[in-house]
């Protein structure tokens, strides 16, 4: 519960800092791509341009995170087997020392 407090309130105050950025802002930036040249907003370009590195970072670690599911599922099974492989050991007899 206050996991999500804490998040409500990260992201309240994201809006409140992108909107003070806004409004401090309002000039025009020409952006020269290699195709392309474009006339925005410089509050618009930045925008954008945090967007687009949030949009890579959850798709980062949204890799690590299959990467670690995964493993977990490969160490799942490796228990499993050797789980399955001490009962079987100790079902066996016990050779008499005769």
């Amino acid at each position: 519960m206050l996991k999500r407090i804490g998040l409500a309130i990260l992201v309240i105050l994201i809006v409140v800092v992108v909107a003070t950025f806004t409004a401090s802002n309002t000039g025009t930036i020409d952006i020269d791509l290699a195709f392309a040249s474009i006339n925005t907003s410089i509050s618009l370009a930045f925008t954008v341009v945090f967007a687009l590195g949030w949009l890579f970072g959850v798709l980062s670690i949204g890799i690590y995170v299959l990467k670690l599911i995964n493993e977990r599922r490969a160490l799942r099974r490796a228990l499993r087997v050797s789980e399955s492989e001490v009962s079987s050991l100790r079902n066996l007899p016990l050779s008499d020392a005769d």
